[in-house]
């Protein structure tokens, strides 16, 4: 929905935030009401999204960001509360009437490892449906426990709640209902992340030893968030100890991690890790399996008797990501925090060969082939933040971030062919696209009373964002634009009464490139039908203004590029979500299931012939102005999910049925499935605490994602009068892969070294070798005729090892 400069609905919006920022706290009553803050007992670390509840009531709220909470409508006498937070044990706190005046600190202890102990305690749960429509809350301690490649992977191990795509091996992106990993909004202490792989996708770029805490938002998220139409995944980046001085190393088959958290006197503290691979140094049979699927021509060619040979190449790859973050505590008000992250991967796949020859006429041929290919991605962020709670009712966040994403490859083949004469070619391939991001975050939170919490903000968001393709020192296409968008959002969370919740609120965007507002409406309700009962709904409207296209190639592979829309060469995206959805909870068991549709407009996918050798220069300015296709979309879906919360025993099982369809009438008369389109998944997770050891199996089951199969071959004569053969395309997406499932299962040992606690485990991907198929691979012979269909596999039957100890 735009409002195209209506200054004047500006206006009255920022009238009505006014107005009730500052009218008087209506509805308040004689009782009285506590504010509090609850951390980790060892640490003295905040615990955010905190439940926090009043003992035989429905009176509760959830603390914020930096752990603080205020409750209203308290009876005289004082009163219980209960507060749960993921991972750690229930604490109870005991609140007298003259605490009412007082800061509550509530410390709550982690979950025992039971190193020592013979008897398990009760299990905590690894994640919790919240109280929202579509919000997630989990655990990153609890969660890494289950089964993983090689690396404990937060991203990974959300792939196993319903409506997210738990197939895709070669991405940790997150494919939520329908979504693309491009259109999820990932935000880390604040700043921007675009790009959430290491490995090509292998490896979440998150190490888990620097994250605290993440919500998931999966649709019909609140208006403070903005600039993604499908979801949004909030990290909250660990503090570290603030009481004493903590180290801690790990080692897994692919990488070496280690951290460090120095208090800072009582005030703070500081938290290092730092992560990377030492595939330079060891090559495991882990790393050798995932590097020989993602990079199938790892050979060269060289002449040898007149006849080409192929030669193996050995590629060096490497990554590392980084996390310093900071916090000071200058009074019990003031949170103030610098947080740092960066990552990369580095991939030479540089070739070089020399070969000499002897014809039959004596004469010498000599040839030299260096292929340069090189290729570097990764991320940079940063975010300034301070969190002050002014009272009893006023919170405010200001955050300060910048943030970019680059990836480059330059690919150069230079052959010198020398008989009488000495002959060279000269083949170079640049692509570079790089992202830059500055933000500005101000947001509020404000108890208006005990029915109404106010939240009001606005956030400025500065892009920079280039792309470059060239060949042969030839710039084929050269995409430079800027663009600042500002938006402002007013929400009230209403507890209209005991059975009736309602969060209802609007964002609204102003994007300088299209000089368009953008309004995007939202409401979500809970309706509490008894104890154990409730039903659910929302609606909302959202806008992206930067896109990921992706460029799909059946020969050469599909490569991905981030554009700031313009409406005119690049279009806005937008979607339009309802969500339906009812639970039923009892003290150990969920059962919850959420049916959505999402209507999708503005989608993008860049035109293949860009940058093909297939274009002459007569139609490379016409191929140029229609480098993007625009297409719509659907997605439909329901989820069920049946949870076991807590004891020795906890998991869940999830099923999804969904349908996500595309439009785009350049590439096809009739809708076709996106390429993302699962109709049936099925997810099992198992978690097992016996003794000192943390027991785990996943099993994974969904039907088959589509491709697009080739109908024949063509040949064209190129520029330089030589003849080149062509893969000619069938239907969009026509056909479907065969149907995917693998079983997974771990294992951890916890035990001590002196007064050390350690672990060390095993972890097996793929346990009876399940050839699930990537992709297709197809080429043609000299008569234009389809003769190899080859099946990439992900990866099969994998062990891995890690052992980590802390101090």
């Amino acid at each position: 929905m735009i409002l195209k400069k209506n200054t004047s609905f500006l206006l009255m919006l920022t009238t009505a935030f006014l107005g009730l920022w500052f009218s008087p706290a209506s509805g308040q009553t004689t009782k009285h009401s506590i504010r509090g803050i609850v951390n980790e007992k060892s640490t003295g670390e905040t615990l955010p999204y905190a439940s926090v509840m009043v003992t035989g009531t429905s009176n509760g709220t959830t603390t914020n960001a930096d752990g603080y909470f205020t409750l209203f409508n308290l009876p005289e006498g004082g009163v219980e509360l209960n507060v749960r937070f993921l991972g750690y044990t229930n604490a109870t706190a005991s609140i007298t009437e003259s605490d009412y005046d007082q800061l509550i600190i509530i410390e709550m202890e982690q979950e025992s490892k039971n190193i020592d102990e013979v008897v398990v305690a009760a299990q905590q749960n690894m994640m919790k449906m919240s109280e929202n429509v579509g919000q997630v809350s989990i655990s990153p301690k609890q969660l890494t426990s289950l089964p993983s490649l090689g690396e404990k992977d937060i991203f990974r191990s959300m792939q196993l709640l319903p409506g997210i795509s738990g197939t895709n091996e070669a991405s940790s992106g997150l494919y939520v209902r329908g979504g693309t990993p491009d259109q999820n909004l990932i935000l880390f202490d604040g700043f921007t992340v675009y790009h959430v792989d290491h490995f090509y996708g292998f490896f979440s770029a998150f190490n888990a030893n620097a994250i605290k805490d993440v919500q998931l938002y999966k649709g019909g998220f609140e208006p403070k968030f903005g600039g993604r139409t499908s979801s949004v995944v909030e990290i909250t980046g660990k503090t570290g100890n603030e009481n004493t001085f903590k180290l801690g190393a790990e080692v897994s088959s692919i990488s070496a991690n280690a951290y460090t958290e120095i208090p800072l006197g009582g005030k703070g503290s500081i938290l290092f890790a730092v992560r990377r691979s030492y595939a330079e140094i060891l090559q495991s049979g882990l790393y050798q399996d995932i590097f020989d699927r993602t990079n199938s021509e790892t050979t060269a060619q060289t002449y040898s008797s007149s006849r080409f040979q192929q030669q193996e190449t050995e590629p060096v790859f490497s990554f590392y990501d980084m996390n310093l973050k900071g916090t000071y505590k200058p009074s019990d008000k003031d949170v103030i925090s610098f947080s740092y992250y960066s990552g990369a991967d580095k991939l030479d796949n540089t070739t070089d060969f020399n070969t000499a020859t002897r014809g039959s006429s004596g004469s010498s041929t000599t040839v030299d082939i260096n292929t340069a290919d090189l290729t570097n991605w990764g991320n940079h962020g940063m975010s300034g933040k301070w969190g002050r709670t002014w009272n009893k009712r006023l919170y405010s966040n200001t955050v300060i971030s910048h943030s970019e994403f680059y990836n480059d490859r330059d690919r150069t083949t230079r052959t010198i062919l020398t008989r009488e004469e000495t002959d060279t070619t000269l083949v170079g391939l640049i692509q570079n696209n790089e992202v830059l991001d500055f933000s500005i975050r101000q947001d509020f939170e404000y108890e208006l009373n005990a029915k109404h919490n106010l939240a009001a903000g606005f956030h400025l968001t500065a892009n920079n964002i280039s792309f470059e393709n060239s060949l042969n020192d030839t710039t084929l296409l050269d995409l430079q634009n800027k663009g600042n968008i500002y938006a402002t959002y007013l929400q009230d969370k209403w507890d209209v009464n005991k059975t009736v919740n309602l969060t209802y609120g609007v964002r609204l965007n102003y994007f300088d490139i299209t000089k368009e507002y953008y309004f995007e409406p939202r409401i979500q309700a809970v309706l509490h039908l008894s104890q154990r009962i409730k039903t659910k709904a929302a609606w909302g409207i959202y806008h992206q203004f930067i896109n990921r296209s992706v460029q799909e190639d059946i020969q050469e592979g599909s490569y991905e590029i981030w554009l700031l829309s313009d409406d005119e060469l690049i279009p806005v995206q937008s979607a339009t979500h309802y969500i339906l959805g009812a639970s039923y909870e009892v003290e150990n068991w969920l059962f919850d299931v959420e049916a959505y549709y999402k209507d999708l407009s503005g989608l993008s996918e860049l035109n293949p012939r860009v940058g093909s050798s297939v274009a002459s220069s007569d139609d490379l300015q016409d191929i140029y102005a229609n480098s993007f296709f625009e297409g719509t979309g659907i997605s439909k879906g329901i989820e069920f999910l049946l949870q076991r919360k807590f004891g020795k025993y906890t998991g869940w099982l999830a099923y999804t049925l969904s349908k996500t369809e595309q439009e785009f009438k350049d590439i096809s008369d009739h809708p076709f499935p996106a390429l993302h389109d699962q109709t049936h998944e099925i997810k099992i997770v198992n978690s097992y605490k016996w003794r000192k050891w943390n027991l785990a199996a996943t099993w994974v089951y969904a039907t088959g994602r589509p491709y697009t199969a080739p109908a024949g071959g063509y040949s064209l004569t190129l520029l330089n009068g030589s003849e080149q053969s062509y893969i000619a395309l069938g239907d969009k997406n026509g056909q479907r892969l065969p149907s995917y499932h693998r079983l997974d299962l771990s294992a951890t040992y916890n035990f001590k070294v002196g007064k050390a606690p350690a672990t060390i485990g095993c972890s097996i991907f793929n346990l009876y070798n399940r050839s699930n198929v990537w992709y297709k691979e197809f080429t043609i012979d000299s008569e234009n005729e389809i003769y190899t269909e080859t099946n990439v596999n992900f990866i099969g039957f994998t062990p891995s090892l890690f052992v980590g100890i802390e101090f």
